[in-house]
């Protein structure tokens, strides 16, 4: 089983919208009235729907409560894409979190997207990679 759909709710769907679409390339499957909902999609099947509140299924954004409860992450190939995606955030007008870093044995930032979704950006090197790397370093391979 894959997770392939997530809802995230904003204030301004428009502008959540254009930041995904712009800045991690998502596709625009369907926007619904002028501030209703928008579907997007990935390269790799995940259906990303953005929507306002609704009171009666107990939704809430970000922004009306105050506080961030979750974040959502792109992992990336490469240092480098992560640091391609991040020059796009910056360009974009992106507010920064935290700058590309190593954190956790990778490589990643955060950033801001509208209706304060705290977005990661991230690679980690893969076990075997690292264990390859390693060897080689020390001269085993």
């Amino acid at each position: 089983m894959r997770l392939n759909h997530l809802d995230l709710h904003v204030p301004d769907v428009a502008a959540t919208r254009d930041f995904f679409v712009s800045v991690f390339g998502l596709t625009e499957v369907e926007t619904r009235g002028a501030d209703g909902l928008a579907i997007l999609r990935d390269d790799a099947g995940l259906e990303l729907v953005i929507s306002r509140p609704v009171e009666k299924f107990g939704g809430a954004d970000t922004v009306s409560v105050g506080r961030n409860t979750y974040h959502i992450g792109f992992m990336q190939p490469s240092r480098e894409a992560v640091d391609l995606l991040f020059e796009r955030a910056k360009s974009a007008g992106c507010e920064i979190w935290k700058p590309p870093s190593a954190i956790r044995g990778g490589w990643s930032f955060y950033c801001f997207a509208p209706g304060q979704i705290l977005v990661e950006v991230g690679w980690r090197m893969d076990l075997a990679l690292l264990v390859n790397h390693l060897l080689s370093i020390d001269g085993y391979a």
